[in-house]
């Protein structure tokens, strides 16, 4: 169910949104896609018309990766260390690529569940029935 101005006011099932979100689609519909590139969100879904301008990611995508990243690799450099000793050149050559590589694949999902699950809380502006906000006051809303 949707209000004319494109937002959802129906129920949202978070553990659906948070699916739909990590596989790059639509957390209302999902079918259209969620990205036009590789981390623009597009500001309407292409299927349902459901508004996801409102999303507010700002850094948490990059925080919540390098932590992933971060506890993947090191469990994966102190293995390796205590079972082989390999050269510091190898293991250079094996960790640089692999953080870079899991890093920007990881990326746009968890941006994804970020979008999601602010949708699904109906956080920053995803709320149909909350005042929008303009500056620092909250504007009456719109009929």
């Amino acid at each position: 169910m949707q209000k004319q101005d494109g937002r959802s006011t129906g129920p949202r099932s978070l553990q659906q949104a948070l699916l739909r979100g990590a596989m790059l689609k639509c957390p209302a519909c999902g079918v259209g896609g969620l990205f036009h590139r590789y981390l623009k969100v597009v500001d309407q879904c292409p299927q349902c018309g459901e508004s996801l301008h409102h999303h507010r990611a700002d850094d948490a995508p990059a925080y919540f990766t390098i932590v992933i990243v971060g506890h993947v690799v090191v469990s994966l450099v102190l293995a390796v260390e205590i079972a082989y000793r390999p050269p510091l050149w190898l293991h250079a050559a094996l960790w640089m690529p692999l953080t870079l590589a899991l890093a920007l694949v990881l990326l746009a999902p968890i941006k994804g569940l970020l979008v999601a699950l602010q949708w699904a809380l109906l956080m920053h502006g995803f709320d149909p029935d909350a005042k929008e906000e303009i500056g620092d006051r909250l504007a009456p809303p719109s009929a």
